[in-house]
């Protein structure tokens, strides 16, 4: 591993493909150029919205999400998370999947969300995901890269189930990726105490990138893409516009913090 500049980019999506799209080909570019090496997109990146819509053309985004990822991969020379899109699966629903590509196009990571965000909030918005999506059926391996640490990929809700994170970390991880859409209403008091508790806890960075503000009538995301260092510290924070969030994964002060706390070596319960 290398010291290098990661991204977490920061999008407002709506359910409009090619909006969508063109919209991160260009935080894709302003990453790019503020040296960042490795890039990550928010979950739904390119669809997000209207529930209805995103499985009548469900094939469609699968098909052009994934294209657009290893191209985009390609034409940038840089290592790429699309964070959440719809594949589909059995029975008209769909699997929600985050893909990480090289740049040279290849797919290096490939992984089908496990906990559906199926919640009735205080602010009147319910929220159905097994309505729509499958879950995954197997925990997140991890992506040992020469470059960039040993990464583990999650999705959004998985952020509050710390068990995942700690399986993550048992395989070696350095680097926890949790690309996300948040809402508003839970996103205001939980989503930076939560990356916060799964970097201490398993002394790794955090790259979580974000959606933000309305993405249809009632539909609106916390924003805040955030980059957290191993011992807690938030080191970039994208705020409420669409941009990114850029910070240094930094191998030595990783091994920094594991030598100051070795809790993963302490382990009784394993």
């Amino acid at each position: 591993m290398k010291a290098y500049r990661a991204a977490a980019v920061q999008m407002t999506s709506v359910p409009d493909l090619e909006k969508n799209l063109a919209q991160a080909e260009d935080l894709i570019d302003l990453s790019v150029r503020q040296g960042a090496e490795l890039i990550t997109l928010p979950e739904n990146f390119s669809f997000l919205g209207d529930e209805d819509a995103k499985l009548a053309q469900a094939g469609a985004i699968h098909t052009a999400s994934e294209e657009f990822l290893k191209r985009m991969a390609r034409r940038y020379q840089v290592t790429l998370l699309g964070g959440g899109y719809p594949v589909p699966a059995k029975d008209g629903k769909v699997f929600n999947t985050a893909l990480l590509v090289s740049p040279d196009g290849e797919e290096l990571a490939r992984y089908e969300k496990v906990h559906l965000f199926d919640v009735n909030l205080p602010d009147g918005n319910m929220y159905r995901e097994s309505n729509t999506v499958v879950s995954g059926q197997r925990l997140p391996g991890v992506y040992p890269s020469k470059d960039f640490g040993i990464m583990g990929l999650s999705v959004c809700y998985d952020v509050r189930f710390p068990e995942l994170y700690r399986h993550l970390s048992q395989m070696g991880a350095e680097v926890l990726v949790i690309p996300a859409a948040f809402t508003a209403f839970t996103g205001k008091d939980h989503w930076q105490v939560l990356l916060q508790a799964r970097a201490i806890e398993n002394t790794c960075y955090v790259i979580a990138p974000a959606q933000t503000g309305f993405h249809n009538s009632r539909r609106q995301s916390h924003g805040h893409a955030t980059i957290i260092d191993p011992w807690g510290v938030v080191l970039a924070d994208a705020g409420t516009a669409t941009g990114v969030a850029i910070a240094e994964i930094n191998p030595s002060r990783l091994a920094q913090v594991r030598r100051q706390m070795p809790s993963l070596s302490h382990r009784v319960f394993v």
